[in-house]
């Protein structure tokens, strides 16, 4: 009880603290964050989406604008150039210059040598081979160290080591062109300097291969020889050696450059010549041969050949993916929601649809529906014929588990039609899910397309369109002698998958509502 001596205090001693102040705590001045934002702000917190989708970003714009860095088309092809390095002209100092390296012989580095000795060849004068190695047609880079070896026969042989630019190495090449061919070869070699025609080889003793136009000097059993004896002299390399030519001359002495094959008349005439076939590049496509991951086996520029196939994997598997999201999610939507019969009865039509081999699908429409209605339309049937069942499944696992909720069943007790409550209450809880499985279904189309590529079941290698897998199914015979073949198309398809997975997991994180606000 309170004492009854107790004196009241009076008002006027009371004094109110911060009367002109707002008492407010800060963290309730925050605006409310939207749905999507919040999941903006989720996913940039998962650094590993983050790079991940920077890489898909970055793989996306190189297969658009590859094109751009190219003077190629789509179609061409130089069958000469096939399985060729990297080589930029700018950047030839790089190291970017198609450049093998490998061990020569004695008689190889000459012959590999006299390449540039008979591009300064052209009308028959002596070249040593110090002037062959300052010619711009060397397709010897760079002489590494001389070392010796045993061969099969016990003998002692000199060896050298060098790097050898395999575009030059072509050197020259035998061609059969029409007469009004060989006055524009003319007018242009008299317009750029540049020498195109060289003088035809005499086919005779000394010839040891008459369809191999670089054998311009006079050889026995692949050896130099001396005329004075006739005889194959073994020669040593040296800088002042000169090779003697074993060109053809007609009865005045005269370098003769082309001969009569076939024709009646000066524009169907058929004229045999032999080129230097770097400079012949020139004259026909108007560039020197730059090819910035090199060339494929066939010939075709490998860069425009592997972004026409990211471009492919890509678009198929979007497409694929957005038919299978948009299928899987009405379909799980209905079984989950109604329940029952009817999802009994979607259940086993899922289980009959979902027993079917996928290889087997594609095989038979390749088979049976390719012809008709081509390669990619019955890839893509194969692929939605049961590749929405994973979706339907998870969206009906959602379904069940949000559908019995309150504020599902506060909806609608007030009224909400069946409709509503699916898209606008039920179906939000599932997108994280449905989000995620969908971004998953894109590495594993990339992936199934490659692989059916790849075994060759379906047929997606033409010269206007192509698939990472038709690429490595190409190089899987030769990639140990050219193993960029194999490695570029091998390297975007791991990227892709490992990429996707991480992206696919970041948007699963970012839309699960059940974490909107959670501080990591």
């Amino acid at each position: 009880m309170p004492d009854k001596n107790m004196k009241a205090i009076p008002p006027e001693k009371f004094t109110f603290v911060n009367i002109n102040e707002r008492l407010t705590d800060t963290k309730f001045d925050d605006k409310p964050i939207g749905y999507m934002k919040d999941a903006w702000i989720r996913f940039r917190k998962n650094k590993a989406s983050v790079v991940a989708a920077v890489i898909i970003l970055l793989i996306c714009l190189f297969s658009i604008t590859a094109p751009l860095f190219t003077d190629h088309a789509n179609n061409f092809m130089d069958v000469v150039y096939a399985k060729k390095g990297p080589r930029i002209t700018a950047l030839y100092g790089l190291g970017i210059d198609g450049g093998v390296t490998g061990n020569y012989s004695e008689v190889g580095l000459i012959k590999a040598m006299a390449i540039g000795a008979g591009a300064e060849n052209w009308d028959g004068h002596d070249v040593t081979m110090a002037e062959a190695m300052e010619s711009e047609y060397q397709p010897i880079i760079k002489l590494g160290d001389t070392f010796t070896q045993i061969d099969a026969t016990k003998k002692e042989k000199t060896y050298y080591s060098a790097r050898t630019d395999a575009y030059l190495n072509v050197g020259f090449q035998y061609k059969s062109i029409k007469q009004s061919e060989l006055a524009n070869i003319q007018a242009y070699e008299e317009k750029t300097g540049l020498h195109i025609l060289y003088p035809l080889i005499e086919d005779n003793e000394y010839n040891m291969d008459s369809t191999d136009a670089n054998n311009w000097y006079k050889t026995k059993k692949n050896t130099p020889v001396v005329t004075t004896s006739g005889k194959a002299v073994k020669m040593a390399y040296s800088e002042d050696l000169v090779l003697e030519d074993n060109y053809k001359r007609d009865s005045e002495g005269n370098l003769v450059y082309y001969e009569y094959t076939g024709g009646g008349t000066f524009e169907t005439a058929q004229l045999k010549v032999r080129v230097l076939y770097y400079n012949y590049y020139q004259y026909v496509n108007g560039s020197e041969p730059n090819y910035i991951f090199g060339t494929d086996s066939q010939g075709y520029d490998l860069m425009l050949r592997l972004a026409g196939g990211l471009r492919l994997s890509l678009l198929l598997a979007v497409s694929v993916s957005i038919i299978n999201f948009i299928i899987g999610a009405v379909y799980g939507a209905i079984e989950g929601f109604y329940g029952g019969t009817v999802d009994l009865i979607m259940e086993r039509i899922t289980d009959i649809l979902g027993n079917v081999p996928f290889i087997i699908v594609a095989t038979l429409f390749q088979m049976h529906l390719s012809a008709q209605l081509g390669a990619i339309p019955c890839l893509i049937f194969a692929y939605v014929l049961n590749g929405w069942i994973g979706i339907a499944y998870r969206v009906r696992t959602q379904f069940y588990r949000f559908k019995k909720q309150e504020f599902v069943l506060a909806a609608k007790t007030l009224g909400a039609k069946d409709r509503r409550l699916i898209w606008k209450h039920v179906f939000p809880n599932s997108l994280g899910t449905i989000v995620t499985s969908t971004a998953l279904i894109i590495p594993g189309v990339i992936f199934n397309e490659s692989m059916l590529s790849y075994l060759g079941i379906v047929k997606l290698g033409s010269s206007s369109v192509t698939s990472l897998g038709t690429l490595l199914s190409d190089a899987s015979a030769i990639w140990t002698n050219y193993p960029h073949l194999m490695i570029l198309p091998a390297v975007f398809i791991s990227l892709l998958e490992i990429s996707f997975n991480l992206f696919g997991n970041g948007l699963r994180d970012a839309f699960n509502p059940s974490l909107r606000n959670v501080e990591d």
